[in-house]
């Protein structure tokens, strides 16, 4: 599902035109992610929170040539599934692709 489904998604379950529903998960995505630009941790009960992880500086290998590569400390977005979430998806399976392809 992209985000233009989402949004229409969106303004369908609230009876709101389709613009409407764009702009709402518009001011949802930029609060989130003003939120988390703060420091904050984004919590949504039974779905799921979004916070900040700090990955250290490491050396890393280059696969093809096997040299060392030095890689720098980053910070990055974690998802930690809540338990309305999990619950929700527990009995979804999804063919493995990898499987398929054979």
């Amino acid at each position: 599902m992209k985000k233009l489904e989402v949004a229409k998604t969106i303004a369908l379950n609230a009876e709101l035109s389709a613009d409407h529903g764009s702009e709402v998960l518009n001011y949802i995505l930029d609060t989130i992610t003003l939120a988390l630009s703060r420091g904050d941790v984004v919590s949504l009960p039974n779905f799921g929170s979004f916070q900040l992880s700090n990955r250290k500086a490491r050396v890393g290998r280059n696969p093809k040539t096997g040299e060392p590569l030095n890689i720098a400390a980053s910070t990055s977005v974690r998802f930690k599934p809540g338990k309305g979430l999990k619950e929700a998806v527990a009995t979804t399976l999804i063919p493995n692709t990898r499987e398929n392809a054979r």
